[in-house]
């Protein structure tokens, strides 16, 4: 009798093991995931603290560099396939690119792609780094939609990038995939901007298993032709631009720089569920918004109602 109790107590206790070693197996996918998204970057395009500013909002930055927010942007890492590629070319290309090789992926490449949104310096102006005065970059791919393309082609300095081949450019169409493997696809998404030199896309960005909408910049939902709302609900991840928390907050003109405020998507989403609202992970912001900080009591609010902050060195998984 002793003898069968001790058979059942093994069975169990390995039925349990195997159980536990599931989960483990699972719970570990998700902390070592083979494809995520990081964010490398997370402030509005002349970066934090800001230029000349001796307001209270870069005080505290330029008194403690730890405070500093690199430009917003993000990183995608592939490491069943070996690759890394980034979205955007920020003036903190060289530092985020580091930032890649130390932390995620050293594939003995600088980067092996990158997708460009459109032609405000926070965006594109890292491509400088590649060229002939600095890295002597050869053929790195930078994918662009048409404009962007033939901004690039015909305009000095960044002609020169192709003329040596230090970049290689890879065509774009809107709503069009670009399957990368048989793990990712990156699909370019028209937004309504002010494209004095570009047009402006954000990325849906699809995994094996999850998928993210990237769009830093954008002047009013309301002038999307896409509804805000159906396109969070279709991702797992939403990271979206929220340059200036609310109206007034610089002493500009602010219809003239229009960004969707922070207080403008939190009352769109007002009546979503919870799991809606938590998709979001707002990015991209100006020195005066507060929420750039690491603390403040008006990022606890937002944060109390569900939505998130994008947070450097913050990883997703795909």
């Amino acid at each position: 009798m002793k003898s069968f109790q001790t058979v059942c107590l093994i069975i169990t206790l390995g039925l349990f093991n195997c159980k536990s070693d599931k989960t483990e197996r699972a719970y570990n996918s998700e902390l070592n995931p083979k494809q995520y998204i990081t964010v490398l970057g997370i402030a509005q395009d002349a970066g934090y603290p800001q230029i000349n500013c001796e307001n209270d909002c870069c005080k505290s930055a330029h008194d403690n560099s730890e405070s500093k927010k690199l430009v917003s942007c993000l990183g995608l890492i592939d490491l069943e396939n070996h690759k890394k590629f980034l979205f955007d070319a920020t003036p903190d290309l060289t530092e985020q690119v580091q930032i890649l090789k130390t932390n995620h992926l050293d594939n003995q490449k600088v980067i092996d792609g990158i997708f460009l949104t459109h032609a405000h310096m926070g965006h594109y102006t890292g491509l400088m780094y590649l060229g002939f005065e600095a890295l002597g970059g050869n053929n790195i791919p930078v994918y662009v939609m048409p404009r962007m393309k033939s901004y690039l082609e015909n305009n000095g300095p960044w002609s020169q990038l192709v003329k040596y081949k230090n970049i290689d450019i890879k065509p774009l169409q809107n709503d069009s995939t670009i399957v990368l493997n048989n793990s990712l696809k990156i699909t370019p998404l028209l937004v309504p901007h002010r494209d004095e030199f570009s047009e402006t896309v954000g990325y849906r960005i699809e995994g094996k298993n999850k998928s993210a909408l990237f769009i830093p910049d954008i002047d009013k939902w309301q002038k999307w032709e896409r509804n805000i709302i159906e396109e969070v609900k279709k991702v797992d991840y939403a990271v979206l631009d929220a340059s200036f928390f609310r109206d007034g907050e610089i002493d500009r003109d602010m219809s003239e720089i229009p960004h969707p405020f922070t207080t403008e998507t939190t009352s769109l989403f007002e009546n979503e569920s919870m799991t809606t609202k938590s998709k979001i992970h707002f990015i991209h912001f100006n020195h005066s918004n507060p929420t750039i900080k690491d603390s403040h009591h008006l990022k606890d609010s937002i944060q109390n109602l569900g939505f998130n902050f994008a947070k450097e060195g913050s990883r997703f998984p795909l």
